[in-house]
């Protein structure tokens, strides 16, 4: 029976849900590569555990293999991602597990990285370890969907991040929306954007309520892109994103040179493109290196992804208050779908607190699978 084949025995998806645990942690620091954990295992016991940390520094399957040390040698590595077979920021993994006296290597899925795409696998069975694949990989797919959206799609991962009251509004009638959530879900939001590549609103989000759009809780190294889209450049050179670090770009379809001069002046870039819309805009984004994208409103912004299926994630905070009014917006703008079976559905649902919010994020059906599909052995 091929190795990818393999029943999934309960101590292998136990020491692997052990790995996925661990590359959780690496969340807000890894981007772009994927978040990986590791775990050595010898005679039973585990001898050794890492995870990535940081882009650019050792992967998972280095760190725990020099903290195991002579206790590697003849031990199984539990992966969550195929051992890296090229060199890049750091030595490939496959090198460290061979040197190491590795007999096993159990992993979730094959690396769809060009430059691996089954190359690490093929390296250790030809040199006599034992290679096991195909365990969990849906749950390891959730872990990574930015890292496998960007590399299988060519595109950012999007996410579709909104806060609403328990009857759907997202503003008053009036347009007031400061603050719907509660302090401890504004905290949950930022942490999004810590852990995502860039953040998208509308020109209208800007002029309503005058948004940094930066990160704050020094949770990822370094600021994120911030991305506006100003079809007509409304967005004026006082506002408040302009004072804030970080990069800053807008998209635009004006050819008004003198409206963009002062944007650019104060340090924006402004790019025209011959239509302002989610695939152009995540096109250009993933040429300028971005693999997650969180899009934050308003809700033209966020109804245009929803309608052209530009999505992979929805994250949503919802404040146990009622604005009601017919007049009150709600998260998704645009003309929606016309019937509940064109409804673009979720699975894999997780829901929270945070203070007295419900926070939910899941993912867009179907997308977990066609990853799996994609990376499987």
């Amino acid at each position: 029976m091929p190795a990818s084949s393999r029943p999934p025995s309960s101590e292998a998806e136990r020491r692997l849900r052990q790995a996925l645990r661990l590359a959780e942690r690496g969340r807000f620091g890894v981007s772009p590569n994927p978040r990986v954990g590791a775990v050595v295992v010898r005679d039973g016991e585990v001898a050794a555990s890492a995870w990535h940390r940081r882009a650019g520094e050792p992967h998972a399957e280095a760190l725990a293999l020099e903290e195991a040390g002579d206790r590697a040698r003849g031990s199984t590595l539990y992966v969550t991602l195929e051992p890296c077979a090229h060199t890049g920021r750091t030595p490939p993994c496959v090198d460290a597990v061979l040197a190491a006296g590795v007999s096993r290597v159990v992993a979730c899925h094959r690396d769809p990285d060009p430059r691996v795409g089954g190359r690490g696998f093929a390296r250790l069975r030809a040199a006599g370890v034992e290679v096991t694949e195909g365990l969990l990989v849906e749950e390891a797919c959730r872990l990574n969907i930015a890292f496998l959206v960007s590399t299988l799609e060519d595109r950012p991962a999007v996410t579709l991040k909104w806060a609403m009251s328990l009857d759907g509004k997202i503003a008053t009638r009036r347009g007031e929306s400061q603050w719907i959530s509660s302090p401890a879900g504004r905290r949950w939001a930022l942490e999004l954007r810590e852990e995502h590549d860039a953040l998208l609103v509308g020109s209208g989000t800007v002029l309503a309520d005058d948004p940094r759009l930066d990160r704050r809780l020094g949770k990822a190294p370094g600021p994120n892109l911030r991305v506006v889209v100003d079809r007509r450049l409304r967005v004026g050179p006082d506002a408040a994103l302009f004072a804030a670090e970080g990069p800053l770009v807008l998209y635009t379809e004006s050819p008004d040179a003198e409206r963009a001069a002062p944007l650019r002046a104060r340090g924006a870039e402004v790019v025209r493109l011959p239509r302002v819309d989610p695939a152009s805009v995540t096109a250009d984004l993933y040429g300028r290196g971005v693999r997650s994208l969180l899009v934050e409103g308003g809700a033209g912004v966020l109804g245009a992804f929803a309608t052209a299926r530009l999505f992979d994630e929805v994250a949503v905070d919802c404040a146990p208050r009622l604005i009601g009014g017919a007049g009150a917006p709600g998260p998704l703008g645009g003309e929606g779908t016309a019937r509940l079976s064109e409804a673009v559905e979720l699975e894999d649902v997780v829901v929270g607190r945070r203070g007295g919010d419900i926070v939910m994020r899941g993912v867009r059906r179907g997308c977990l699978r066609d990853l799996s599909a994609s990376v499987a052995g």
